[in-house]
């Protein structure tokens, strides 16, 4: 069923490449069917769900995977959401790639990815930070504009590349979210 789903709402991207994909109205669909499921994996442990990254924003292009941000109490009770989320199809990544941020990845594990949960503090920097820049673009369509060509141009040079893809955006998020106060 997990497997129909993503094929029926357009996602999944090959394991650590690029591929960006017109907006579509699915993926809120997709989002929202997620939330469910994950808020039934986690109970109590989730005190927020969000969704967040580019296909949380209307009339952009993007990578076809569903960012979740899943604000927790403290970044160290995370390690108790690594069974649940295993148990639902969620791969854990581990705390390392991104710091204060509990990684997990849904989809043909080495093959595609379809959907990334990323567990951190609620309220914490990384919740605001993730949620201050999505709702300034949700607001925002000069910055979605620029967003977009930024996005675009960065998958044409790091199509093979997810990593350069991610970090090469670095620079654009901090300046639209400068001006937000994420203490």
């Amino acid at each position: 069923m997990p497997q129909e789903q993503d094929e029926s709402f357009g996602l999944g991207v090959r394991h650590l490449t690029v591929t960006l994909a017109a907006p579509d109205a699915r993926w809120q669909k997709a989002y929202a069917l997620e939330e469910v499921r994950i808020r039934g994996a986690l109970g109590s442990l989730a005190l927020d769900i969000q969704h967040f990254g580019s296909t949380a924003i209307p009339a952009i292009k993007a990578k076809p995977i569903i960012d979740i941000l899943i604000g927790i109490r403290r970044f160290e009770d995370g390690a108790t959401c690594i069974g649940p989320m295993e148990r639902i199809g969620y791969d854990y990544a581990g705390a390392d790639v991104v710091p204060n941020d509990h990684i997990f990845g849904r989809g043909i594990k080495g093959e595609t990815r379809t959907h990334l949960a990323h567990i951190v503090e609620h309220n914490g920097y990384n919740w605001k930070r993730n949620i201050l820049f999505r709702d300034r673009l949700r607001s925002n369509p000069a910055l979605v504009k620029a967003y977009e060509e930024l996005k675009i141009d960065l998958a044409r040079k790091y199509a093979e590349n997810r990593a350069a893809y991610t970090a090469s955006k670095k620079a654009f998020i901090d300046k639209v979210v400068t001006d937000g106060d994420l203490a």
